[in-house]
């Protein structure tokens, strides 16, 4: 059985780049010169390795504050039925809580969350647009 030595090809596959003209026609002028560094915004824009890992970034963090309201939102609220379970006949004070002690920290909390994810945001923008 003879074997073939002829080498199998290979695709090899990637994202497209742009071709370069001919270094002489570049150096007169005909082509602009690209330039030495992408931008984070190019990056993004072309949906690059470096692009989606800015992306997943911003994306972690605003889940990073949502996560840590959401575990504050539980500490707050979550021994409530059971602080009411403690007390059956105290239903005054159940009313008091529910409509006065909660309403605060919940709106402030929600306050923290807007400033925290606007922050993220615009630190992402800060990034990208290389200011």
């Amino acid at each position: 059985m003879p074997q073939d030595h002829t080498e199998r090809r290979v695709v090899v596959t990637g994202p497209p780049r742009q071709s370069l003209p001919h270094a002489r026609l570049r150096s007169r002028g005909r082509h602009p010169q690209p330039s030495a560094h992408y931008r984070p915004r190019t990056e993004i824009d072309e949906q690059t390795t470096l692009g989606h890992t800015y992306v997943r970034s911003l994306m972690r963090t605003q889940l990073r504050a949502a996560l840590t309201v959401l575990a504050v939102l539980a500490l707050l609220v979550g021994p409530l039925p059971l602080l009411f379970a403690a007390l059956p006949g105290a239903r005054r004070l159940e009313w008091a809580v529910l409509g006065f002690g909660l309403y605060l920290p919940l709106v402030l909390l929600a306050r923290w969350y807007v400033r925290r994810a606007e922050r993220n945001e615009r630190d992402f923008v800060r990034l990208v647009e290389d200011r």
